[in-house]
Order: C-alpha cells, then sequence, then structure tokens
C-alpha cells in the first residue's frame, strides 16, 4: 500500500537555493545566538542598576568622561560629610584628599565603592589629627555600547534578554498551537459528520471571545506573570491551525490510499497517523513558520499594555513601551529594541513566505 508524498522531495533543496531564504535563515540564527550568548559578553547584568548613569546615550567610549568626575566627587563627599580638596584625576585613578572638622572615619571611603564610578579606596596618608585624609580610588570604566534605560540598566543586554522571552514565548506557543491544532484539526476532518461540526463549532466559539478580554481576566485571577501569557496565547493561536488542518484532512481522506485503507480494515487511528498527519505536514509547517512572527508580535502587544512580562524580567514589548514614554528625551530607548523587533518579525515572514512556497506540491 502506497502513500501519498510528505512534502515534495526537492522542497529543502529549492529551499537552499533560495538566496533570500537562506538569508532570512542566517539573519534569524544570528539574532538566536546573540541572545543566547550576548547577555553573558557584555560585561552587565541585565537587572543590575547603574545609578549614576541613567538615559546615557550610545556610545563607543568607556564612561566615566573626565568632565563628570569632579562634579561627582564633590556630591559623594558631601554625602560623606566631608571636604573633597586637592583633587588629582587620571584617567586610571583619582586623588583626593579628604577633609573635615573632626577626625574622618575611614569607613566613609565604602562610599566610594558603592559608587558606579570608582573602585575600593585605599588610605595613602592621614594627618596626626585625623581631620585630613589622603586617598587613592581606581576609576570604574564602563562602555554601554547602545545606551543605558531610565534606571541606568544597559540597554544591549537588556535587549538581548528580551530577545530570549520574546523568541521561547513564540517557539513554545507555535508548538502548543501545532500539537493541539494539528490533533483536533485531524480529527475534525477525518471523522467528518456531526463530529466535525460539532467540533468545529467549539472553535468558532472560542474565535468569538475577545481576546484582551480573555487576557485582562485571567491577569484578574491570577495574576500576572509569564506562564499566563504563554497559556493566554496558547490558547488562541492554535485556533487557525486546526481550521486549515481539517481543510487539508477533509481532501486527503477522498485519497484512493485512504480509500484503500479503509477497505483493508485499517481504523481511523492508523488512517491518522499514517496518512493524513504525515500529508498534511506541507502546509501545517509552512504556517508554523508564519505563526511564530505573529505570537512575538502578539506578546509584545501585550506587554506594551502592560498586561505582559513584568519586571525585573523583560520582552521587547516592554523595553519598546518603555522607549515610547521616553521618545522625546532618550530616542534610542525606543530605536535598540525596536530594531530587534522589526529585524526579526521581517526575517521570519520572509522564511515563511519561502518555505510555503517550496513546500507547494505545484512547485515540484
Amino acid at each position: 500500500m502506497t502513500t501519498a508524498a510528505t512534502p515534495p522531495a526537492g522542497a529543502f533543496a529549492r529551499l537552499r537555493r533560495d538566496p533570500a531564504a537562506v538569508s532570512s535563515l542566517a539573519v534569524l540564527l544570528l539574532v538566536a545566538l546573540a541572545c543566547l550568548v550576548g547577555p553573558l559578553l557584555t560585561g552587565h547584568a541585565y537587572d543590575r542598576i547603574y545609578y549614576d548613569y541613567p538615559r546615557t546615550p550610545p556610545s563607543w567610549r568607556a564612561y566615566p568622561e573626565p568632565g563628570t568626575l569632579g562634579p561627582a566627587l564633590d556630591r559623594l563627599a558631601l554625602r560623606m560629610r566631608v571636604r573633597a580638596e586637592d583633587v588629582s584625576v587620571t584617567p586610571e585613578a583619582v586623588r583626593l584628599t579628604l577633609a573635615a572638622d573632626r577626625p574622618v572615619d575611614e569607613r566613609v571611603l565604602g562610599f566610594l565603592a558603592r559608587s558606579d564610578l570608582f573602585g575600593p579606596a585605599r588610605v595613602l596618608a592621614r594627618s596626626p589629627d585625623g581631620r585630613r585624609l589622603s586617598v587613592e580610588a581606581p576609576v570604574r570604566r564602563l562602555r554601554f555600547l547602545l545606551g543605558t534605560d531610565a534606571l541606568g540598566r544597559d540597554l544591549l543586554t537588556r535587549t538581548l534578554v528580551a530577545g530570549r522571552v520574546s523568541l521561547a514565548l513564540g517557539l513554545l506557543a507555535t508548538a502548543v498551537a501545532l500539537g493541539l491544532g494539528v490533533a483536533y484539526g485531524a480529527v475534525a476532518g477525518t471523522l467528518g459528520g456531526a463530529v466535525d461540526a460539532a467540533m468545529m463549532r467549539v472553535v468558532d466559539i472560542l474565535y468569538a471571545l475577545p481576546f484582551v478580554f480573555f487576557v485582562i481576566m485571567l491577569v484578574v485571577f491570577f495574576g500576572r506573570h509569564l506562564g499566563l501569557i504563554f497559556l493566554a496565547v496558547g490558547a488562541v493561536e492554535w485556533l487557525d491551525m486546526a481550521r486549515i488542518v481539517r481543510g487539508e484532512a477533509m481532501a486527503i481522506r477522498r485519497r484512493d490510499y485512504v480509500l484503500a485503507a479503509e477497505a483493508l480494515g485499517a481504523g481511523t487511528p492508523a488512517i491518522l497517523r499514517r496518512h493524513v498527519v504525515p500529508n498534511a505536514l506541507g502546509p501545517v509547517i509552512a504556517f508554523a513558520a508564519l505563526l511564530v512572527p505573529r505570537v512575538i508580535l502578539l506578546e509584545s502587544f501585550l506587554s506594551f499594555l502592560g498586561l505582559g512580562v513584568q519586571e525585573p524580567m523583560t520582552s521587547w514589548g516592554v523595553l519598546i513601551a518603555d522607549g515610547a514614554r521616553a521618545i522625546e528625551s532618550s530616542a534610542w530607548m525606543l530605536a535598540v529594541p525596536a530594531a530587534f523587533l522589526v529585524v526579526t518579525l521581517v526575517a521570519l515572514n520572509l522564511f515563511g513566505d519561502r518555505l510555503r512556497d517550496a513546500l507547494d506540491p505545484r512547485e515540484a
């Protein structure tokens, strides 16, 4: 007994010869690799707040800039209740004398170590009465290639970590939609009749539910967390997959090899497993590739509304929402995550289109 071919034999060969498909796949792999490995190489934790660098613009130069050290020392001296005198600044370290009207407690040097500008200070000399303390502290050099956000967190690190969340959510929700949609649609299309009608009416009812209202109700009852977003998106996105697979299954069950299997006594589970599902994989794979960007965009929309990922975790939607509020004074806060999101969505859509064309039987 023969079956129809699964995806055309030359589909993936045509895909490899398509420059647009290869380029889009390369971009996706680079973005995924950057999001996976990049946060380990930036030198910053995604939730580390640098209080001295809020809304720092992107730069290839290392901070702090020379002109900012003097005012920063004056502010620290005020907090230490001393006076900063004889300040000498070099690119590697700063030397100064801490003076006060009473003996200076060396424990105040902890203010320098806790600063984002300086490292732990060491005492060079101390006056006999203890009112003057000569100290040296190394200058802490930091780079923010894509700037910082309103709290002083490195935007490059947060964008890459946000990419992990958005891409993982897109892939996991697509996998759920693939599993539920294929199983549900294949059963409905193969059985047909009253069973098919009842199953598809359930799909129609779920289609009629307002998605945002559904998410709000979940947030009200269960709170805000990442698993909730995954549940909300996965509960909706499988509906289109079910309809597509149902249509393919209704066409496949009329094929000669399926009729021959029924004549030989094959049961419905065997027909589903051996004939219907394998021969419906072409359009299913293509639709799954196009579903990933839809899920990412949907998560970004929910996070933009404040219904998605919550601090300190982040996603591209959260970063775009933050950047939109600060676009007049800190445009890079919007441009950086938006650029990553746009590049990823364009590459995913382009690859999905090319994959759909490659799996089209008419192209075989």
